[in-house]
């Protein structure tokens, strides 16, 4: 199937169930949720706003993974494929809850933070539209702009830890860059 080509509103009413998800399983996790490690907050409070940074909440999965969409079944059966499975990476954002199947590092808390940010800047509904659009106009995980834009930002704090940015602004100037980036 090629996903590009799926009609405007059958994306719309996938976007919402995603949209749906997301906010369910924040709901879900966010009891079970504390901040961030200190030292990790510390390492990474020169790159995120205080109020994202300051309001996020984390948790470590142990022996359980995170589900995927109950929705996948069906998308399945419409022919999709290469749907990434939750269960199989490090961590997913849920607005400002992050779900991990190991250990936070800076690296991984970064990367999931960078979503955070972008939750704030864009919203539920419109992360999970563009998160969605990117995936039927890229086919796969890797190719969703909002990850990728999340693993340069990650890769650029990885490679020097001494030059500072904010991650509020590099979103913000990629957005603006080009608002039709993530349809």
């Amino acid at each position: 199937m090629d996903l590009s080509k799926i009609p405007p509103a059958m994306a719309g009413q996938l976007a919402a169930m995603v949209a749906d998800y997301i906010q369910s399983s924040r709901n879900k996790y966010l009891p079970d949720a504390a901040p961030a490690p200190p030292a990790l907050i510390q390492a990474l409070r020169a790159y995120f706003p205080a109020p994202v940074l300051d309001g996020v909440r984390t948790l470590v999965l142990r022996g359980k993974r995170i589900s995927d969409p109950p929705f996948y079944t069906m998308a399945r059966m419409m022919g999709f494929r290469n749907l990434p499975s939750f269960g199989d990476t490090a961590a997913v954002t849920f607005v400002d809850v992050i779900v991990s199947h190991e250990e936070f590092d800076e690296s991984l808390l970064f990367h999931e933070m960078v979503h955070a940010v972008q939750y704030a800047q864009l919203g539920v509904k419109e992360f999970a539209r563009r998160y969605v659009n990117g995936f039927l106009n890229g086919g796969s995980y890797e190719n969703i702009p909002l990850e990728k834009h999340a693993y340069e930002l990650e890769s650029t704090f990885s490679a020097n830890k001494s030059q500072p940015f904010s991650v509020a602004d590099a979103v913000k100037s990629w957005l603006e860059a080009d608002p039709l980036k993530f349809s």
